[in-house]
């Protein structure tokens, strides 16, 4: 993005950041382009200040064309621009680290500022609440999942995270890794349909507990060995998002040809910064750091939608068969969900925070 257009950034930012909760009731996605205004500026400012504060922002991904690559280059030239130049932003894509939990410890050793990490590194922090997230059917689509995430929901979420890893860890942002959807060696549209196949997914929690209740067997199998298991018939399916199974080419295998559309899990990620170091800002930073922190927000999550779109085109380019959302017996799959959602919540003392997502509707 070009230095002229930043302030355009900004204004969309702002006119869209008073209608983040304002898409419930609508099933549709939301794409925003970032940047997409020019600025009537006739030249661009010279950057003459001396960065005052270095931020090194990073995720495990290494590929420049994923989401979280676009997220971070928006951050960088949003907080250099609006501070003009007296913040500098480096953006590690993989570089530092593919792992997630050996981001965290850089975050926590001061090496980094921010990171892109899963909900389940909370979990593991002591916020057990986050464990919602990984329910089934609990959103209903990308809008009900906005309005939840930038909502009261998403707000309780992030108190309790600041609080429960005393300031270690603040919310900047939820990001999204798309919707996971069901492909295997068979077509299904109902849960009958699963019933007595093999699945790669989570083997324990209340992923496991789902497919289980279908009358699937999860099994573990790693991610770079899933190419050749489903290739060899070694597992009859899996679940994962269109992006990421396009990229592997899952659907080019034997077991991988059929994807549906099951839609059960849209997926949360948090762009996180430690608690201690953003107070330790001025209002100026802040400020600024917030910003850059919504438009970052804002484009990856277009980004996610747009490209899972080309993955689908992609996948059914190369011979994969798809079935379509609207083809399927949704409601089946759901029922069994629900009433994991509503044991999860009651064991848990959670019910007010399933409530609150379920409002967001």
């Amino acid at each position: 993005m070009k230095a002229h257009k930043i302030m355009s950034v900004i204004l969309i930012t702002g006119l869209i950041a008073g209608s983040l909760c304002g898409c419930a009731g609508s099933n549709e996605s939301r794409r925003r382009t970032i940047g997409s205004i020019e600025d009537s500026s006739e030249t661009d400012q010279a950057q003459n200040t001396e960065p005052e504060l270095t931020l090194t922002i990073a995720s495990n991904q290494t590929s420049p064309d994923n989401p979280y690559h676009y997220g971070l280059e928006t951050f960088k030239e949003v907080a250099e621009e609006l501070s003009g130049g007296s913040i500098q932003v480096v953006c590690s894509d993989g570089s530092l680290s593919e792992d997630e939990g050996e981001l965290l410890a850089m975050l926590d050793a001061g090496e980094i500022q921010m990171v892109v990490c899963s909900p389940g590194h909370m979990s593991s922090a002591g916020v057990a609440e986050v464990d919602m997230l990984s329910l089934l059917y609990l959103f209903d689509g990308f809008s009900h999942w906005e309005a939840s995430m930038d909502g009261e929901f998403g707000s309780a979420m992030s108190d309790i995270i600041l609080e429960k890893t005393n300031n270690q860890y603040k919310i900047m942002g939820y990001w999204s890794a798309g919707v996971r959807d069901y492909y295997g060696k068979a077509p299904v549209t109902s849960p009958k349909d699963v019933a007595g196949f093999t699945i790669r997914t989570q083997t324990s929690g209340v992923v496991s507990e789902y497919w289980t209740s279908l009358g699937a067997e999860p099994v573990n199998i790693g991610w770079g060995d899933l190419y050749d298991v489903l290739n060899s018939e070694g597992v009859d399916s899996a679940e994962n998002d269109y992006t990421n199974l396009m990229l592997k080419e899952h659907h080019k295998t034997v077991n991988g040809k059929y994807i549906c559309e099951t839609h059960h899990d849209y997926t949360t990620r948090l762009f996180i910064m430690n608690g201690d170091f953003y107070n330790g800002l001025t209002g100026e930073q802040k400020s600024w750091i917030d910003t850059a922190a919504l438009a970052a927000t804002l484009q990856e999550r277009a980004v996610t939608y747009d490209m899972m779109d080309g993955s689908k085109a992609q996948c059914i380019a190369d011979g994969a068969v798809v079935t379509d959302y609207e083809d399927m017996d949704i409601d089946a799959f759901k029922e069994p969900a629900m009433a994991i959602q509503d044991s999860y919540a009651a064991e848990n003392n959670l019910t007010s925070y399933l409530d609150m997502i379920r409002r967001a509707k």
